[in-house]
């Protein structure tokens, strides 16, 4: 039996799927989303709000101000209601509508920003709205999950100890790169600790974390259009990119075995699953692939066919539903 008395302190860190006999490759995922965030993003919110408040910078009254793509303004609203502090979240028009309404639920003031900066896109002008609002707002605070140390602490402490514990065996581990935190904890804790392990980073087509042009991305999560600052790339293996038809593909075929996960999820899954065929592993080693978000907010977005079809035209649906169907 748990009892709890806040709500990061519920947190499945041991749930993990055998994706053999959907994916074929032998391939783990790490399942992030049950809690109550529904996202890996609670342990980094948890870990900055924390820091922020050691540090003297959150007060009784403090208004948390910080830009995120969905997933963190949802773990944010969470903390900041359970200690009592408002919390301002901009965001951008890709974020779900399932997001924006529970951090609105939750008593969280949402921003939508809808014209990219023209240089750094939609997520500079995020941050431009940030500084603005921090500006104009009275004993506000801006975490800033992109540069934060707390932000790749938490998978340092946490995440990566997980997953060891789990599977001493370890090969190769698969990571989502968003702003880089869960990336560069996991890869910190395994090069301490099993430096044979192979970390391989997942990016999202038209991201600029790993070099790549800025394209535009309709699907919230991974990728930026900003190089994040915590991102050393000295710990990174490989890289594969995936363009965001293969994360819907990937999506889809969970979920057609009742898997339903997040678009960040199928991502990774893509990549990991590319990235398996190409690269055979030995038979005592063991390869994980972290799954940060559940698919319930993607209803409206990945998993529903006109959106899919307007925005990458009916041939790549009909594409979609034949890897379904494999």
């Amino acid at each position: 039996m748990q009892v709890i008395s806040a709500p990061h302190e519920f947190n499945a860190t041991d749930l993990y799927v055998d994706l053999a006999s959907v994916v074929g490759e032998r391939l783990i995922l790490k399942c992030e989303g049950f809690n109550f965030a529904g996202s890996i993003k609670l342990k980094a919110a948890h870990a900055m709000v924390s820091a922020a408040e050691r540090a003297g910078d959150l007060r009784p009254g403090s208004t948390i101000v910080e830009s995120s793509s969905g997933n963190l303004g949802v773990a944010l609203s969470i903390v900041a209601c359970n200690r009592g502090y408002h919390f301002i979240c901009v965001t951008d028009s890709r974020c779900t509508l399932a997001s924006r309404q529970l951090m609105q639920l939750l008593g969280s003031e949402v921003h939508v920003v809808t014209e990219p900066h023209p240089v750094d896109g939609l997520l500079g002008a995020r941050i431009q709205r940030v500084r603005e609002l921090c500006a104009g707002v009275s004993d506000s605070v801006w975490l800033n999950q992109y540069a934060n140390p707390n932000n790749w602490m938490a998978h340092h402490q946490l995440t990566g100890p997980e997953i060891l514990k789990a599977f001493p065996d370890l090969g190769v581990l698969f990571v989502g790169s968003g702003t880089t935190g869960t990336l560069m904890g996991c890869a910190r804790y395994m090069r301490e600790h099993k430096p044979s392990v192979r970390i391989v980073a997942i990016d999202a087509a038209g991201s600029v974390t790993f070099g790549g042009p800025s394209q535009t991305r309709m699907i919230p999560g991974l990728g930026t259009g900003v190089r994040p600052q915590l991102l050393d790339e000295s710990y990174v293996d490989d890289v594969v990119i995936v363009p965001e038809i293969d994360t819907i593909r990937s999506c889809r075929q969970l979920a057609r075995r009742g898997f339903l996960f997040g678009g960040s999820t199928g991502t990774v899954v893509s990549g990991a699953t590319a990235w398996l065929a190409e690269h055979p592993l030995a038979a005592d080693v063991s390869a994980v692939a972290i799954a940060p978000d559940l698919g319930e907010r993607y209803l409206d977005t990945v998993y529903q066919d006109q959106w899919v079809s307007d925005l990458y035209g009916p041939g790549a649906l009909q594409e979609a539903v034949a890897a379904e169907s494999h």
